[in-house]
């Protein structure tokens, strides 16, 4: 049986940006009880109707550890859930074995990008290293990905870094994290988000996802309060650098799947239906090299 949309269209939509853990592998550092909603294991099974309900044939599975055994748990993962078109992974970039560790892994699977924790690690410029960025550099000559996830105070540095691999593929997780819940449209902060967003849309091969933003909202958000910033995201990337992403489980912490859904598909809805179609999976197709509908 075809999964299929709310109005009854077969499911042809990609989910860019989604999770799968096990909490007994026992290397999700920052998942501990105090998130209570999101700490016990999910699977396939958890996110299946999820997807057949919003019309989504296929997901991006995005790491949440930072280990080797991470990806290899997730590319397991992928080779036994059909709805699983691409991994994007972990890699030690940093290690003199990162080029031979990514040219083993490419064959393998799904792969489709990797992803260093940048929010987790102190020091903002640490992607701009010499060795990491030739880690970096071999995963883009393999033709991988490399998602971005990062918080505002990142932006200067991935744009120096797009600028210095102008040929790399690059994805902003969660529009860079803004503060929606303490920032006011308009005030400094917010300007200085746009401003470095504004940068990093210079560079042709930047694109960014259309997830993450209810969690960063205060817990009675309402669509409207997200307006402003994917008022941003179009006019700097537009539909065709735009992809969305549930980052589900994680926005169970800010309402759950359908409602993000909703207001992501409400917040998009005056545009043409081609838009809406490249930013609800057209776009994440093409950036991630993802099999056609």
């Amino acid at each position: 049986m075809t999964a299929s949309g709310p109005r009854g269209d077969p499911a042809v939509g990609i989910d860019a940006h989604q999770h799968y853990w096990r909490l007994a592998r026992g290397d999700y550092g920052w998942l501990t009880p105090a998130l209570a909603a999101l700490h016990r294991d999910f699977g396939p099974a958890d996110l299946a109707p999820h997807l057949a309900e919003a019309g989504i044939a296929g997901t991006v599975l995005v790491q949440a550890a930072p280990t080797a055994a991470e990806t290899d748990y997730l590319l397991v993962q992928a080779a036994r859930a059909p709805s699983v078109h691409g991994v994007v992974g972990w890699v030690d970039l940093a290690a003199p074995d990162a080029a031979a560790r990514l040219r083993a892994l490419r064959p393998a699977g799904r792969l489709v990008g990797i992803r260093p924790m940048l929010q987790d690690i102190a020091d903002a410029g640490w992607v701009l290293q010499p060795t990491v960025v030739a880690g970096i550099a071999a995963a883009g000559a393999l033709g991988l990905v490399f998602d971005a996830l990062i918080q505002p105070r990142h932006l200067e540095t991935v744009a120096v870094l797009a600028a210095t691999l102008p040929e790399l593929s690059i994805v902003i997780d969660h529009a860079a994290k803004p503060a929606i819940a303490r920032w006011r449209v308009g005030d400094d902060d917010f300007a200085a988000w746009r401003d470095g967003l504004a940068r990093l849309a210079c560079a042709p091969r930047v694109t960014c996802k259309l997830s993450g933003l209810a969690t960063e909202a205060a817990a009675d958000w309402r669509a409207d309060d997200l307006a402003p910033y994917v008022e941003v995201l179009l006019a700097l990337f537009g539909p065709e650098r735009l992809m969305f992403g549930s980052d589900w489980p994680v926005v169970n912490l800010a309402g759950g799947f359908a409602r993000w859904h909703a207001a992501a598909r409400t917040l998009t809805g005056a545009l043409p239906e081609a838009a809406r179609a490249a930013i609800f999976g057209g776009t994440a197709r093409r950036v991630y090299g993802l099999a056609p509908a």
